[in-house]
């Protein structure tokens, strides 16, 4: 069977004894080893891993000047106004925020449970009380996030200062020019929230059970807030792919490739995702959205995102040109899938040769 690195090997090796005239002329340049058969092995490595680095560095050249030629492209980077929307199409380039301020507006106040969260959390005491969440909540995980635990009230200070910007934006939202319906349901999230403030202060204390109750309280008009985001969301997008979709043009609009790049957690089910996947190509959508997970927001999302897109379009090429008679290699080489999981896999599930014992289940190590 011919493999990934045979091929690649091959053809590297063939484009050096082209550059070097022969083989002798690569010993030569890096001297003669001698009898020492340790130096002899070191330096029949060095050349066996050459292989290997000089396949990386063409394969990067490749990506870099690839980079170039990507279009069109649509490029979302995920933020707290929307997300920033980039066209790149035959070589220009076009960046905007498609979404209304209502979008960023909505969620901020709807954030309001969680910045109190992210403040108390370190406070809170490792024993999970009966509540009707209890169930969902790992004690390890507890443990980790509650470092500091009860004994100290160094809470109080940055939560009085949260709560001071919470009634700032309390004071002013009238003048903010939101809809009805959302300026009543913010408010009420801000008032409910101060009043969490004020008693865990006045008390000295606060637990899961008492922030629970505070919380439970705000299903619905967090609800609210949602909505209006989502709904402001999906007009901005929808807008702006329509008016970059007569743009592009009928002939180059079906290879339209969209990257998304959001943090991990909100990856799998994104919200820009979900509404421009309905603007692509029927055939080619779930191939050419490509939903990026990043550590952190990247300082250069366009950078990132074709940089990642030239990969996985000369993989798509490459996959069929080097394992052309082999197509689950094929499919591997161009999804995100590693080239050797499923050898892994198959390795794993089977017995291990020349020991006795029952066989290992895939997933579990000894």
């Amino acid at each position: 069977m011919s493999t990934r690195r045979k091929f690649l090997g091959a053809a590297t090796a063939v484009g050096a004894m082209a550059f070097l005239g022969d083989t002798q002329a690569a010993s030569a340049d890096e001297g003669d080893p001698g009898p020492d058969s340790e130096a002899l092995e070191l330096h029949a490595r060095n050349a066996i891993v050459a292989v290997d680095t000089d396949t990386q560095k063409n394969y990067g050249a490749l990506r870099a000047e690839l980079m170039n030629h990507l279009s069109p492209v649509i490029v979302v980077q995920n933020d707290d106004r929307g997300g920033l929307y980039t066209l790149i199409h035959n070589g220009e380039q076009e960046s905007l925020h498609p979404v209304s301020e209502i979008f960023e507006q909505a969620k901020s106040i709807a954030h309001a449970p969680l910045g109190i969260y992210s403040i108390i959390a370190p406070y809170l005491s490792h024993r999970i009380p009966n509540l009707p969440s209890s169930a969902r909540l790992d004690q390890h995980d507890v443990d980790m996030v509650a470092f500091k635990g009860p004994g100290t009230n160094d809470w109080v200070s940055p939560l009085q200062a949260f709560g001071a910007t919470l009634t700032t934006a309390r004071q002013r939202l009238d003048h903010a020019h939101m809809p009805q319906e959302l300026e009543a349901s913010s408010t009420q999230i801000l008032d409910i929230a101060l009043k969490f403030i004020n008693e865990s202060v006045r008390r000295g204390s606060f637990d899961m059970k008492s922030f629970e109750n505070f919380t439970g309280r705000l299903s619905g008009a967090i609800g609210t807030n949602m909505r209006y985001a989502t709904r402001a969301q999906i007009e901005g997008v929808e807008n702006l792919m329509k008016r970059w979709r007569g743009k592009v043009g009928r002939e180059d609009w079906p290879g339209l490739y969209i990257v998304v790049l959001s943090i991990w957690t909100t990856s799998a089910l994104n919200q820009n995702s979900i509404v421009v996947k309905r603007f692509m190509d029927p055939a080619r959508a779930d191939s050419h959205l490509i939903d990026l997970p990043t550590a952190q927001s990247p300082a250069d999302p366009v950078f990132v995102a074709l940089d990642n897109l030239a990969r996985i379009v000369q993989d798509n090429v490459a996959a069929e040109m080097v394992f052309p008679l082999e197509q689950k290699l094929a499919d591997a080489l161009k999804g995100p899938e590693d080239l050797l999981a499923q050898e892994i896999l198959h390795q794993l599930a089977c017995p291990y040769r020349g020991k006795t014992g029952t066989k290992k289940a895939v997933g579990t190590a000894s």
